[in-house]
Parts: C-alpha cells; sequence; structure tokens
C-alpha cells in the first residue's frame, strides 16, 4: 500500500502537494501537523503535513519524496488543523498562506532553526527561579490582592464562566466603562490555572498589550506568553513554543494569536470584540473573534467576548439565543458615570477647534487637580492645504486623497499611500505665497493648547507621537502618574486604557460619522463616544464629557447621549433589520486594481457573469463600481458585493467561482481580493 503525504506549502495557490515518505526510514511516525522539509520546483521549502492517505491523482512514479521530517511531535493539534482548514475554506484563502500566519517565521526556514531543547520565558515576578517542583496552583494562589473586592455582578459573571468549563459556550461580558471586566478576566484566568489548565486573551491592539500584560505579571507568579506583530522572530517563537508546550499558562496577544496551540486550553478571552482590528484587512482577511468562537467549540472552551459597546453581530447572536449575555451594569468601586453634554457649535467661535466654553471647562477641571482629555480623531496640523487666491488644494498624485500637513515636519503626507514631500511655500497654480492650512489635526490642536495653557503639562497621543517602540508606553505612564495635565489623542486612547485622575472629556469633533456612505460608520461612532466617554471619572471623582457638534439634534447623537449605547444599538439593529443590512446578511466584498479602471471594471464584470450562471433567488449581487477612493497607490480600483441573508448561499457560489476567477487570463492584469464578511467597505 503506497503512504501518500498530503503536504500544504506556504504559496498563494489553494491546493496540496503529494509527496512520498523519506527514502531513508524515519524513527519518527508521521502524522499531520508535522513540519516537513521538501524539494519544491527548484528549491527546498517547509511545508505542513495536512493528510496522509493511500491514493493520488499523479502517476505515483512522478511524486518526489519528502526529504526530512523537522518534529519529534505534531506542531499543531488536531482540533487546531481543522481550525486551520476551516478558516481556508470560509474565507477563501490558500491553505498555505493560512500556515504562514500561524506558524512564526523560525519554524518555517530549514532545520538549522529547529526547536531548542530549553526553553526559558522571563516573566517580572521571575517565577522561572522558583523550584520547578512547586505547582502552578501554588504560584497563583496569593497572587489575588485581598482588598480587591467584587460586587455582586462580577461576581455572577466569574461563576458563570468558570461553571462551564470543559464545555462550549459564549458569553458576552457588557460591562460599562470602568465596571471592572478586566478584574472578571483575571479571576476566571486564575481559576482556568488552578485547574491546571491555560488561558488565551485577545486583545484589538499592540498598544494595548504592555498594559495588560503589566496587570497580569502584577497578579501572577507565572510565565505569560505575549504575541503580536511588534515582536522580533526569536521573541515570537519563544512565545509560540511556550504556549504550545504548556511552560507559559497565560498567552496574552492581538489577532495573530487566535491560532497559537495550547498544550491545556481552558478559556479563550477577547477584551474588546467589537474592534475592528480583529479583522485582517489584508492577505488572508480573517477574523481572530470569530475563529476563536469555532476554536471554543472545537476545544470544548467557554469563550468570553468582553465589551463595552458590544458590535451589532454580537447583539443579534445574543437575541438569538447563541450567545449568553453577562451584565456589569455598574463601575466598580465609588467610581459614577460621568455627566454628559452636547453643545452646540454652530454659531459659536472656535479658536483651533476649541469653544470657550469648553477652555472654560478645562480651565476649571485643571484648577481642581484633574485631567483633561481631548479626543480628536485625526493626526496631522492640518487635513487640508489650500490656496485662497485659486482654490487650489494639495493633493497625492497617488491617491484619490488630500495631503496633511504636519507642520513640525515641514512636509505634507498621505495617509493612505505614506507619500510624503515636502511643504509648499508657494501655490504651484497661482504662485501665491504660503497656501493656508484648512481644518484641525492633533499637532496644531496641541500648538493652540501650549498657546492657552503655558504652564501645563501637554502629551499627545497619536500614530506620530508614538512610531518609536516604548514611546505609548512612556506617554500612557505619564498620564497615570499625573504628570501631565493636558492628553491630545486619536482613537488610540479610546480602547480599554484607564486614567483615574481624567475628570473632563473633549469630543472635537466626531460630525463626519453622522453622515458617512458606510452603513457601519454609526455604529463606530457610538462605540468611539461611548469609550472615550468612558475615560472620564473613573476613580474616586465625578467625570464629565462635552461633545462639540453642528448636529445637536441628530437623532441616534442624541439617544446615545440620554438614552445610552443599549438603547442606541438597539435602534441601530431595528434599521438593519429593516434595510436587509448585517447583521440580517451576509456579503463578500470582491475587490479589483489595475493601471486603467476600465481593466478593473472588465475583470468584475467578468466575476458578476459567472456569478449570474450559478445565482439563486436569495443572491444579490451590487455593482461592478468604482470603490469608495477609486485610486490608490497609483492603481484605479473598483468592487463587487454579493449578498445574502445565507452564509451557505455565498459559500457554495464561492466553491464554484473561485476557481473560475483563477483561471480567467484577465487575471494576470488585475490585482483582485475577496473579503467575506467585510468590515471595511473602501
Amino acid at each position: 500500500m503506497n503512504i501518500i503525504l498530503r503536504i500544504a506549502i506556504p504559496v498563494p495557490l489553494r491546493q496540496l502537494f503529494d509527496y512520498l515518505p523519506p527514502i531513508e526510514p524515519h524513527a519518527v511516525k508521521l502524522e499531520p501537523g508535522m513540519r516537513v522539509l521538501v524539494p519544491f520546483g527548484r528549491r527546498k521549502t517547509v511545508g505542513i503535513i495536512v493528510e496522509i492517505t493511500d491514493h493520488t491523482d499523479h502517476p505515483i512514479e512522478k511524486l518526489k519524496h519528502i526529504q526530512a521530517c523537522l518534529d519529534q511531535e505534531p506542531l499543531f493539534p488536531k482540533t487546531i488543523l481543522s481550525l486551520i482548514q476551516w478558516a481556508s475554506r470560509y474565507y477563501q484563502g490558500a491553505l498555505g498562506e493560512v500556515f504562514e500566519i500561524a506558524i512564526p517565521k523560525r519554524l518555517r526556514q530549514e532545520p538549522k532553526e529547529l526547536i531548542p531543547k530549553e526553553i526559558t520565558l522571563n516573566t517580572k515576578k521571575q517565577a522561572h527561579k522558583k523550584s520547578k517542583k512547586q505547582s502552578t496552583s501554588s504560584l497563583i494562589s496569593t497572587t489575588i490582592s485581598p482588598d480587591l473586592t467584587l460586587n455582586p455582578a462580577q461576581e455572577k459573571a466569574i461563576n458563570s464562566i468558570t461553571h462551564h468549563f470543559g464545555q462550549f459556550k459564549t458569553f458576552v461580558l457588557d460591562g460599562v466603562t470602568g465596571s471592572g471586566k478586566t478584574e472578571v478576566y483575571i479571576r476566571v484566568v486564575q481559576a482556568a490555572l488552578h485547574a491546571g489548565k491555560q488561558a488565551l486573551l485577545l486583545v484589538p491592539e499592540i498598544g494595548l498589550t504592555p498594559q495588560l500584560l503589566s496587570r497580569f505579571q502584577e497578579r501572577f507568579a507565572v510565565p505569560i506568553a505575549a504575541l503580536n506583530s511588534s515582536l522580533t522572530d526569536k521573541q515570537r517563537f519563544l512565545a509560540f513554543e511556550n504556549a504550545r508546550t504548556g511552560a507559559a499558562p497565560i498567552v496574552i496577544g492581538t489577532r495573530l494569536a487566535a491560532f497559537v496551540p495550547l498544550k491545556n486550553p481552558g478559556v479563550f478571552i477577547i477584551d474588546e470584540e467589537h474592534d475592528a482590528s480583529f479583522k485582517q484587512q489584508e492577505g488572508f482577511r480573517y477574523h481572530a473573534r470569530d475563529l476563536l468562537i469555532l476554536r471554543g467549540s472545537l476545544e470544548h472552551c467557554p469563550v468570553v467576548l468582553g465589551s463595552a459597546t458590544a458590535s451589532l453581530e454580537t447583539l443579534h447572536n445574543i437575541q438569538a439565543g447563541r450567545f449568553h449575555p453577562l451584565s456589569l451594569p455598574h463601575r466598580a468601586g465609588n467610581a459614577i458615570f460621568p455627566t454628559l453634554q452636547i453643545l452646540d457649535v454652530r454659531h459659536k467661535k472656535c479658536v483651533e477647534g476649541l469653544s470657550s466654553e469648553l477652555i472654560v471647562a478645562m480651565q476649571e477641571h485643571i484648577a481642581n487637580k484633574g485631567q483633561v482629555l481631548l479626543f480628536l480623531n485625526r493626526r496631522g496640523y492640518a487635513p487640508v492645504l489650500m490656496c485662497f487666491a485659486c482654490d487650489w488644494v494639495a493633493t497625492c498624485k497617488n491617491c484619490d486623497a488630500k495631503m496633511t500637513l504636519h507642520q513640525r515636519s515641514e512636509t505634507l503626507q498621505c495617509h493612505h499611500c505614506e507619500l510624503t514631500i515636502p511643504l509648499y511655500t508657494e501655490c504651484p497654480c497661482c504662485k501665491t505665497k504660503n497656501p493656508k492650512p484648512v481644518g484641525i489635526g492633533t499637532e496644531r490642536l496641541e500648538a493652540a493648547l501650549q498657546e492657552n495653557f503655558p504652564t501645563q503639562s501637554i502629551v499627545r497621543i497619536d500614530r506620530d507621537t508614538t512610531r518609536k517602540k516604548g514611546e505609548l508606553k512612556k506617554a500612557i505612564d505619564l498620564i497615570q502618574e499625573g504628570k501631565a495635565d493636558i492628553l491630545i489623542g486619536t482613537q488610540m486612547i479610546a480602547k480599554g486604557h484607564h486614567f483615574p485622575n481624567v475628570t473632563l472629556v473633549g469630543i472635537l469633533d466626531i460630525d463626519h460619522a453622522l453622515f458617512s456612505t458606510d452603513f457601519r460608520s454609526i455604529e463606530k461612532m457610538g462605540q468611539l463616544i461611548t469609550q472615550v466617554a468612558g475615560r472620564s471619572g473613573r476613580a474616586e471623582r465625578p467625570g464629565h464629557v462635552i461633545l462639540q457638534t453642528c448636529h445637536p439634534e441628530h437623532p441616534l447623537l442624541k439617544q446615545l447621549l440620554e438614552k445610552g449605547y443599549s438603547e442606541f444599538s438597539n435602534s441601530l439593529l431595528t434599521e438593519r433589520k429593516m434595510t436587509n443590512l448585517p447583521p440580517y446578511s451576509y456579503q463578500v466584498l470582491i475587490r479589483a486594481e489595475a493601471v486603467l479602471l476600465e481593466k478593473a471594471l472588465a475583470f468584475l464584470s467578468f466575476v458578476k457573469k459567472e456569478a449570474l450562471l450559478k445565482s439563486t433567488p436569495k443572491l444579490t449581487i451590487f455593482g461592478p463600481i468604482s470603490a469608495p477612493m477609486e485610486r490608490r497607490l497609483g492603481k484605479h480600483r473598483a468592487q463587487l458585493l454579493f449578498q445574502s441573508p445565507e452564509r451557505s448561499t455565498l459559500q457554495k457560489l464561492l466553491q464554484k467561482l473561485v476557481p473560475k476567477i483563477e483561471s480567467n487570463i484577465i487575471v494576470n492584469t488585475v490585482k483582485w481580493s475577496l473579503d467575506v464578511d467585510p468590515i471595511d467597505m473602501y
């Protein structure tokens, strides 16, 4: 009987490759999930055994032998192999590409990078120095501080989750900002470790990983593995191995950690589950939250989705009975909710985006030793540079976008393709000197505040000020230590940060989201406002939130601020149901880009024609049309949208459609991508 090894190779081809076992007898039994070194074309590469069978569609004499098996045991257990294969099918990605995401670079290289015999992981409490005979349970028995008292809602949530250890159930920890969700996570993880299990916790942004990691290191004297894209190859390799072997009982990471194998999985937690960062937007477009829910069912683990502003998809799943809600309706300790104020600025003179009322409120809070947070989701000095003599506007030569002025570096930057050019000193059209900045960015706001508050310490947190490693943590430490009076920030500051001394939050300009062409923009706006407002009044002192707007009568905005996110999200769900939009339908977006728009549209027209041949009454096709931003990075872009009330309808269509697309000659002149359950329609 022939033994045929079906191997996944990290190449963008949607197929497995058949090989024969090594010529020389191998001491280790070959199993799915093991890495093997194989000849591939003119080179050698590392692949993963996916299946072992006794038949092949190719002549047996033409099959090559694998050159070596690189593992003593499978790198991935059967559950993770099943997860990866499902992800490949559902998101329509090549299986090799999924493995490329799941496996650290060091383990995708040649045999000289084999796993070392001993791997250690440093922790803040130096747990690795303790006796090897000391159990995990004894290490964590004294880590929970006795002065942290749980409220009844927290206790109920913890008991509900821990009661389901060893079985799959999805819980939604719906906790208002400052309600102590992290404390619930810590107690649940503690219980998992006492049961001899591991815990995996996902966060949306790299910036949140050090903060959460620090909280857990203070409470647990065990190794903790951190996994995110900022790690070096060696760091990611070590974290992966410590998670896989069980040396790290706790794993904290961003979306790529959804695939990391655990020796003894016990509980999966997704913090800020609503955040769009959990959806990969390039290459293999997977959603880490949804994958981890499936993984929970495969590994019989409870899954916890935590958020103060749950996504509409999650709320819909609660209504359908698929998810179980756990509510934390009160702030932890003695903290109370901040007061919310809508400030109509239509007829007010604002200086660099600041109304006189907001400036007065800032002065009062600073005088009372409170900190002020100003939220403006636009970095740079000004979003537009314009000549008022001839109406010229600085635009990107590669994209349909305006260039953003960065005053400090005296440059104009495109925030879509990262093109950077020197600042114009005169209009290139009419030669008028010094074109004027229009609009407000965080850099311009900082300059205005330095004039209005010359003696106060100001910290700005945006992508420009936190590019260097450690800069974000340094800025947050200054705020938490009370060494900053005023904090300016973009959406980076809205996610999970704890600023106990902030008593005033000013939201300067969010009106653009009220009238966006993206149907998700209102949902994102409500989440952002709620999250930013939640940074205020998180300790003993009451908080106050001022939202400046030119549309104070907008019904959804009023509902959000007067009745809260729950009523607001229910209204949005009603709207989505009436318009048959997600989560009441499912979507697939096919994007195409080419040097000429006509080529992109012609490619999508071919795709649409093929889809119509396989169409069903439950399928709706929109387009093809130009993308909202038609030109980006010098290419013209178009898109085609499929929508259906059933996932299965879309999946059956894609299984037939994708091979047709790949076999068409037009593919050679057009770059295309497929996005299942798209979050970003641009």
